[in-house]
């Protein structure tokens, strides 16, 4: 997950082009495929393909579309673009003819990423809902029609808003890491976020040739936290199938400390016992396995609810 490029006085959302064009080569030297996002639909249940690389481009900033699309285009490398549809046309934000014209070539896809992209989370069901179709209006008036895919504001959901996104879009990201397989839940999928920290290029090659650590559930469902959940009872349930969890390693940030956690594993059964509560804005648990010198990886993202 990509959002700006060459716009240093952001560094928290930005990549450099000279960087970002060594994650493509990085990519094709390493044998990978670009997926084109617009067979995500049929190809999620596939059984038995190769793992691809899916790009994602979030915000619609200027400098995507100016910096990044003609090299993407020139190499027709597939990505989605992840448009709010408010701030489409102000300063630093691409235009409705620019979002056209990418929208407009076979390996590219536009993805709705609301109206407003305001911490909706904070907002009452009612607000969330009225965002969501303010959106939809304008995405029917410029692009007609309305996207299928859906990327959470920065990443953040509450169950209700992961139920609602559910019954009107096929597929919904967010920004916890990880890798997609089968088994995740269609409407949280992972992403890797990319900026200029976390898009070095050691870190970038681990991370693309990282495997997904499937599970058959994880709990809690609702990953928004209040008060009396925060810190969470965390479970995870993987299949039997799944060797070597005694070599699994998770990191977790409650109390505002990366530490590694006090994992329980119990059969094919991990929990966490937390230090203490997460604090805000969120709370993160990533965890790696080196499954007989496969890395297996997953990473979940907990939004903390205002008091």
């Amino acid at each position: 997950m990509y959002h700006r490029f060459n716009e240093s006085k952001y560094p928290s959302t930005n990549i450099q082009m000279d960087i970002f064009k060594k994650h493509i080569e990085i990519i094709k030297n390493s044998g990978f495929h670009f997926h084109n996002p617009n067979k995500f639909k049929e190809q999620f249940s596939a059984k038995k393909l190769k793992k691809e690389i899916l790009i994602t481009i979030d915000d619609a900033f200027e400098s995507f579309y100016f910096e990044a699309w003609p090299y993407l285009k020139e190499k027709k490398i597939p990505f989605i673009l992840f448009v709010s549809t408010e701030p489409v046309g102000k300063s630093g934000y691409m235009t409705w003819d620019q979002i056209r014209e990418i929208e407009k070539e076979s390996f590219t896809l536009i993805g709705h990423h609301s109206h407003s992209h305001d911490y909706l989370i904070d907002e009452t069901h009612n607000k969330f809902i009225l965002d969501i179709e303010n959106a939809n209006k304008i995405f029917l008036k410029e692009l007609g029609y309305n996207p299928s895919i859906f990327s959470y504001p920065f990443g953040e959901y509450s169950r209700f808003m992961r139920d609602y996104i559910s019954k009107n879009f096929k597929f919904a990201f967010g920004q916890h890491s990880g890798v997609i397989d089968v088994n995740k839940d269609k409407f949280e999928l992972p992403r890797f976020p990319i900026n200029e920290k976390y898009g070095e290029l050691k870190r970038f090659k681990s991370i693309i040739n990282y495997f997904p650590l499937e599970y058959k559930k994880l709990l809690p469902l609702e990953k928004q936290l209040t008060k009396s959940t925060n810190p969470p009872k965390f479970v995870v349930e993987f299949f039997e199938e799944q060797k070597n969890l005694i070599n699994i390693n998770c990191y977790s940030n409650e109390a505002n400390r990366w530490e590694k956690s006090d994992t329980i594993i119990s059969g094919s059964t991990l929990s966490i016992k937390f230090r203490a509560p997460f604090e805000p804005r969120r709370g993160r648990v990533n965890c790696s396995l080196n499954d007989n010198g496969k890395w297996r990886w997953f990473g979940i993202q907990f939004p903390i609810k205002k008091n």
